[in-house]
Order: structure tokens, then C-alpha cells, then sequence
């Protein structure tokens, strides 16, 4: 596959690259949205931003929001990090796969290391939620809990599942389609890059940063970030994205699933899934043994895999060299 531009470009380029496609891919998301809903939803452009002003308000505001983040998550994040690959002449699978799945296995344990690391991401999440910033930071705290409390009106609006089409729907675009998209670009591009210009474990904590911060979630940075880590890790011992993606997804769509079982009543002891209290001890401890032994025992499979079928060249201060 021949591409328009050098694979010798360094990494830190590539990112630049990325960001420049993203923005080119948002302007077409910004076409389809105002296609879809104008066609699709049958809305002139005045009800089509009131809908996306107060979905509440609209009798579409539902579809029009999840739409919005589907098309947005779907062509901004995953068609730009689609683009730069297929720019730089790779296939698909050899920029964002260098190694061939090693087993089925790794997809089903890494869907399993995340519903256990659940219990105890729930102190992590507990305490963050809690933290307070400097007093010089007072202002900005009380703007930045503002902005979240903004963000969970809209969450529990977009999750108030009152049929099985709508749970169905919300697991495409909520789960599905962050998980395939957010992967390309934060492990698939920003992970892989950072490791080449500077070292694997700087290269996963620094994409684990970014995933977070990216969110503007000050206080659900700190789970977030561990929740980058494991991604990141998953994706540096596989060498396949769909591990990290399988992890991604099970991750959202279980959280969903809670909600969804929840409204249905089907949690008969007052269980909160939006609640940001940590879970019992007798649940936390066991999280936490569990969660390290699958880490150690991927680690340790995954790296014992065969070396990757491809190589991919960069350019350093030491010329131009292989790299994995």
C-alpha cells in the first residue's frame, strides 16, 4: 500500500499528523450530523440546535446526542487515526496489529481483567471524587465541579433506558464505538508513537495521561488514568489492538449494563451504579489479588508470544532504524 508520506517521519510528527486529520474529519462529521439530522430525523437546522442545546427539551434530544457522539467519536477519532496509517502507506491491521492475535483467549481475559479490577477502581474513584485542590485553586475547583455536575445531568439523560432499544442503541455508541475509536488513536497512534521516541513504560504512562486529561474530568483523572494503564499495557504486551479494545468495550458496556438492570429494577438491595462511594472490603481485596494475577499471567503470556511479523521504520538522532 503506497502513501503520501515518508513512514520515516518521527513520531512526534505522526501526533501532529493525527491531530490534523482529526480536525479534517471533523469538519465531515460536522456535514453528516447536520445531514442526518435534517434527513434522518427530519429536523430544520433551527430545531436540530435546540436539540443539541437542551436535549431535554426535544422529543429527538435522545437520538440527536447519541447520534452526535457516534458520528463525532466514530469519524473525528477513528477515521483520523484510519487516515494517518493509510498516509503513511500502511495497511489497517500492520500499523494497528504489528503481532497476530495470539489466542482468542486474550480477548475474553481481557474483558475479564476489567470486570474485576471494578471493586477496586471503586476506591480510586471514591477518592478522587472526594479530592480538593489548593486553596489558591478555589475558583477553579468550584468551576470544574460545576462542569461535572453539567456532564452527569447530561450522562444520566442519555442513559435512562426506558426501552430495549435504547440500551441496544446506547451499547453501539457508547461502548462500541468509543472502544474501537478511542483505541485507534490513544494506543493505536499517540501509545505507539510515545514508545518509539522515548521508552515503552514512558510511552504508556504519557498516552494514560493524555486519554485522561482528554476527557476533562478533574475528578475522574485518577481512575481514568490507571484505567489508560492497563489499556496501554494490554496493547504493549499483545501487540494487537483488539485486546485493548476488547478490555475498552467490556468496560463500557458492563457499566451500562448496571444502569440498564437497574432501572429495570432488578437490583433489589438499593445498588447505585452512579454512585462514586467505594464497594465493601470483602469485594475491594479480592479485586485487588485478582486484578494482579491476570496482570502478571498476560504479561507473561502475551510477551511470550511470537516477535511480530512486521517492522516499521523511524527516524532518530541515530539515523533511520527498525522498530517494532
Amino acid at each position: 500500500m503506497k502513501g503520501f508520506l515518508p513512514r520515516t517521519l518521527h513520531p512526534g510528527l505522526q501526533i501532529l499528523l493525527l491531530l490534523g486529520f482529526m480536525a479534517l474529519a471533523l469538519c465531515v462529521a460536522y456535514a453528516v450530523i447536520f445531514a442526518w439530522g435534517m434527513g434522518g430525523f427530519g429536523l430544520s437546522v433551527g430545531e436540530l440546535m435546540a436539540a443539541l442545546q437542551n436535549p431535554a427539551g426535544s422529543p429527538a434530544g435522545w437520538g440527536v446526542m447519541m447520534m452526535v457522539q457516534g458520528v463525532t467519536l466514530g469519524l473525528v477519532f477513528g477515521g483520523g487515526a484510519l487516515a494517518l496509517a493509510s498516509a503513511l502507506g500502511y495497511g489497517w491491521a500492520a500499523y494497528f496489529s504489528p503481532r497476530r492475535l495470539g489466542a482468542g483467549w486474550w480477548l475474553l481475559a481481557a474483558g475479564a481483567l476489567m470486570l474485576v479490577l471494578m471493586p477496586l477502581m471503586s476506591v480510586v474513584i471514591a477518592w478522587n471524587a472526594g479530592a480538593h485542590f489548593p486553596g489558591f485553586l478555589h475558583d477553579f475547583e468550584g468551576w470544574a465541579r460545576a462542569s461535572e455536575d453539567r456532564a452527569a445531568v447530561l450522562t444520566k439523560f442519555l442513559t435512562r433506558f426506558n426501552s430495549g432499544t435504547r440500551f441496544a442503541v446506547a451499547v453501539v455508541v457508547v461502548a462500541l464505538v468509543p472502544a474501537v475509536a478511542e483505541e485507534l488513536v490513544f494506543r493505536g497512534v499517540i501509545q505507539k508513537n510515545l514508545v518509539r521516541w522515548f521508552s515503552p513504560h514512558v510511552g504508556v504512562w504519557l498516552a494514560a495521561a493524555i486519554f485522561s486529561a482528554i476527557h476533562v474530568q478533574f475528578f475522574g483523572f485518577v481512575p481514568r488514568f490507571l484505567l489508560g494503564l492497563v489499556l496501554g499495557y494490554l496493547y504493549l504486551w499483545s501487540g494487537n489492538i483488539l485486546v485493548s479494545m476488547a478490555a475498552h468495550f467490556t468496560q463500557n458496556a458492563f457499566q451500562l449494563l448496571l444502569v440498564y438492570l437497574t432501572q429495570r429494577g432488578q437490583f433489589g438491595w438499593g445498588f447505585d451504579p452512579d454512585s462514586n462511594e467505594a464497594l465493601p472490603w470483602w469485594l475491594v481485596l479480592p479485586s485487588g489479588l485478582l486484578t494482579a494475577a491476570l496482570l502478571y499471567v498476560l504479561s507473561q503470556r502475551m510477551a511470550a508470544a511470537p516477535a511480530p511479523p512486521t517492522q516499521m521504520l523511524t527516524l532518530s538522532s541515530e539515523g533511520v532504524k527498525r522498530t517494532v
